[in-house]
């Protein structure tokens, strides 16, 4: 399994915090459940970081049973859509997003590559 994670590094500009995750809950998760071979969709709203820790203000992990369907769902139309809808979105927060990449779940297998 690959999950490719979205982070979400900054802050969403002053009151614009109830609509900034409404806009994601209706607008872009409906997209992000379609894209191709994803099998899980999570995304997480941070609470409480600890007093060092950078100002991450949400979390979305997608799942897919390979690098291909990765690859695939980044192809797609449906990740197009969501491209200029998360653009459109954005316009509310204030810092930078990327993706990380993982494979595995550590906790049951043994670590790949170690």
């Amino acid at each position: 399994m690959i999950t490719r994670t979205a982070i979400f590094e900054g802050r969403i500009k002053p009151g614009y915090e109830e609509r900034f995750f409404s806009e994601i809950q209706q607008r872009l998760a409906p997209l992000w459940k379609q894209f191709p071979e994803a099998s899980n969709v999570r995304l997480l709203r941070v609470d409480k970081a600890d007093d060092d820790a950078l100002p991450i203000v949400m979390i979305q992990q997608i799942d897919y049973p390979s690098m291909k369907a990765v690859e695939t769902a980044l192809a797609s139309d449906i990740r197009a859509k969501a491209r200029v809808v998360t653009l459109e979105i954005l316009e509310m927060f204030e810092g930078r997003f990327y993706h990380v990449m993982s494979e595995g779940n550590l906790v049951d297998q043994t670590l790949v590559g170690v």
